[in-house]
């Protein structure tokens, strides 16, 4: 059985399908309100639940000069204005254990960096907020050991987990994903996420910044759908080419519904069969 959460009048782990989908990082208010307004009309078309993704600081940029964000008490403040304009849950990652109590006042889910699910003092710090916790598993880690990441927030306290997938590292500049890992990690007993735009992303791959093709994101979403998953994760822009940061595995916003309707034509699918199983 996987556990379920209750957000904004919707679960996710009941078997349908949520959206995790904003820009990498807040640029601008505007710009933050703008992506929410048009995920959710998306979203509400099509019957899905709709939460709004941006970092408030991207402090694993690959060049020490990289654009990282407003910074923890602005990045707050902007998504406690998106989450009460646009009407929808937000969540954000944090990097550091003290950016855990006041992230948690704002938004309704926080999100663990991949590279950091396993330091301690961050997850206990998260799971003390007892909001839902996100966790990316990271790119050198086995989905199995995804476990223990799990019992450091559940002897914190807080079981309220979700594990999302993004790529493992095989080589140079280069992400593999393994659609198995999803089945392993919900096997665990929580909802998973398939990070589709970060899955295509090629870390260090334009020399100072990281590279990506996010048309690669269509299929490897259909991809994950069919094995199934609980949300689907995509960072989208509304002019990619001109973000500040990430821009190369960014959906751009006006691809987005396609993106919704491929992804959801494939998880009705896989749900159908599904009941028909049991």
């Amino acid at each position: 059985m996987v556990k379920r959460y209750y957000i904004n009048g919707k679960f996710i782990g009941d078997g349908s399908l949520a959206v995790i989908a904003g820009p990498c990082s807040l640029e601008s208010p505007e710009l933050g309100l703008r992506v929410a307004k048009s995920m959710k009309r998306l979203c509400d078309e099509r019957g899905l639940l709709y939460i709004f993704k941006a970092s408030f600081d991207k402090a694993n940029r690959t060049s020490v000069h990289a654009w990282r964000g407003p910074g923890l008490e602005k990045g707050l403040e902007q998504l406690a204005e998106i989450k009460s304009m646009a009407g929808v849950p937000v969540l954000t990652d944090i990097h550091e254990s003290f950016q855990a109590a006041p992230a948690g006042e704002v938004v309704d889910i926080i999100q663990i960096p991949a590279f950091l699910c396993r330091q301690t003092d961050l997850l206990v710090a998260a799971a003390k907020t007892g909001r839902i916790i996100n966790i990316k598993k990271a790119q050198f880690l086995a989905p199995e050991d995804m476990t223990y990441v799990a019992a450091k927030c559940r002897e914190a306290g807080n079981d309220n987990i979700m594990f999302c997938e993004r790529g493992t590292m095989m080589g140079y500049h280069r992400l593999v994903v393994d659609m198995t890992g999803l089945i392993t990690m919900r096997e665990m007993g929580y909802p998973v996420v398939f990070d589709a735009t970060h899955s295509v992303q090629r870390p260090g791959g334009l020399g100072g910044a990281s590279g990506g093709d996010y048309r690669l994101a269509f299929p490897l979403a259909r991809a994950a759908a069919g094995v199934g998953i609980d949300a689907i994760f995509a960072e989208t822009h509304p002019n990619p080419k001109e973000a500040l940061s990430d821009g190369p595995n960014m959906i751009p916003l006006d691809q987005m519904g396609r993106f919704l309707d491929e992804v959801l034509a494939i998880h009705n699918v896989r749900k159908g069969f599904s009941d028909e199983l049991k």
